[in-house]
Parts: C-alpha cells; sequence; structure tokens
C-alpha cells in the first residue's frame, strides 16, 4: 500500500546510526510501492545533507550518492498543497505548518503517514490518519 513519507523516516537512511525499525520497513517497501511528500520533503532532506556535512558526518561524496538514492525510489513530490487544508490542520493540531503539510497530504491521499515525529504521530491519531508500520 502506498503511503506518506516524511523527513524523519528517510533522513534515517542517511545514517547507519540512526537505524529505526519503521524506517527500514519504509525503504523496503519502496522497492515494491510508491511513497508520496510535500514539496517541503525535498528541501528537508537537501538540508539535512548540508548540515550533516558541516557536521562531518556525511562526506560530500556520501551526500551525493544518497541524494541520487533518494532520486532513484521514485517518492512522488506534491507541489500544490491546498492551503485552507494545511492550514486547518497546523491551527487544530497545534503543528507547524511544515508537519501540517505532511499530515493533510495523507489525509487527502488516504493514505498512511510514515514519521518518527512524536507531535505528528499523536496529530495523526487524533485526526484518525493511519500511521505506516
Amino acid at each position: 500500500m502506498p503511503f506518506v513519507v516524511d523527513a524523519s523516516i528517510s533522513a534515517c537512511w542517511a545514517f547507519h546510526d540512526e537505524d529505526h525499525p519503521t524506517a527500514a520497513l519504509a525503504l523496503e517497501r519502496l522497492r515494491t510501492d510508491e511513497a508520496h511528500a510535500p514539496t517541503l520533503w525535498w528541501y528537508e532532506m537537501r538540508n539535512i545533507v548540508v548540515i550533516n556535512e558541516r557536521r562531518g558526518r556525511l562526506t560530500r561524496e556520501d551526500a551525493t550518492a544518497f541524494l541520487h538514492s533518494l532520486g532513484e525510489l521514485g517518492i512522488s513530490d506534491h507541489h500544490a498543497p491546498d492551503e485552507q487544508t494545511v492550514l486547518f490542520v497546523a491551527r487544530t493540531q497545534v503543528l507547524t505548518v511544515y508537519d501540517a503539510s505532511y499530515l493533510a497530504l495523507a489525509q487527502q491521499l488516504a493514505l498512511p503517514l510514515a514519521t518518527l515525529d512524536a507531535q505528528l504521530i499523536r496529530a495523526a491519531q487524533a485526526v484518525q490518519v493511519p500511521l505506516f508500520q
């Protein structure tokens, strides 16, 4: 079954010391299924890479290889979220607009949300969006 993936899940794929069973399962599922993300995900992943290059956690070569591998996964990029829905979710669930964009997309597509973010998990449960498992 397709799912919506957030940066907390896909960031785990870049770092060997951030192994998480849900992130591993999501990566495995991408071999046979599709995932969706708001455009924000593209920026978040590149920001994670650049920050971790600066911290010495990733080499530029490793970062480039990781970003290339992300592109190979075929995660569908959703460019135009419904502004009113995202704002409503952010306001009612006390989320950042960034996090609300993932939850609103999962609601819109009626798909499970793959996240490790505790606030986003709580909000998904509150609005009865299934979590990826």
